[in-house]
């Protein structure tokens, strides 16, 4: 089974990790990423940060999500793959993207599932807004956003 998307509302983590594990997989590899409360922004000063605000483009993301699973249960033997990202406005702490693989073997769910979160990060049309107390920035948007 091979799940993958955009999310405007919070994040079931328990569900989706119910979701991707089965009597088939002796290993599940989950990546959870959350809200850090501060930043690195010029000179790799810490800066605090009150939210996170995400975009993505609404029909190459979640495309762009589904190709980057299948190309993971092609390359590992994956029993199960769900890949869920946030969009809207997110709070410290929130979980923003999460990655679930179901494997035979933990090995083949462990790369598989580092794979996923690399390839969304570097390959996804998602774009991260960091608003602090005194302003916001735009992050990792050099390819511009819509």
């Amino acid at each position: 089974m091979i799940s993958a998307g955009i999310a405007s509302e919070p994040l079931d983590i328990a569900a989706v990790i119910a979701e991707g594990s089965s009597p088939s997989s002796g290993g599940v590899a989950v990546f959870l990423g959350t809200v850090r409360e501060s930043a690195a922004v010029a000179g790799n000063r810490a800066k605090p940060v009150t939210r996170l605000d995400y975009e993505a483009h609404p029909q190459l993301a979640p495309r762009r999500m589904e190709e980057i699973c299948s190309e993971a249960a092609a390359k590992w033997q994956l029993n199960d793959v769900i890949a869920l990202h946030r969009s809207g406005v997110c709070e410290l702490g929130e979980p923003t993207v999460v990655v679930v693989c179901g494997a035979a073997h933990r090995g083949d769910a462990l790369e598989a599932c580092r794979y996923i979160i690399e390839e969304i990060k570097a390959t996804v049309p998602i774009w991260k807004k960091e608003v602090y107390a005194d302003g916001s920035s735009w992050v990792g948007a050099e390819g511009g956003r819509p």
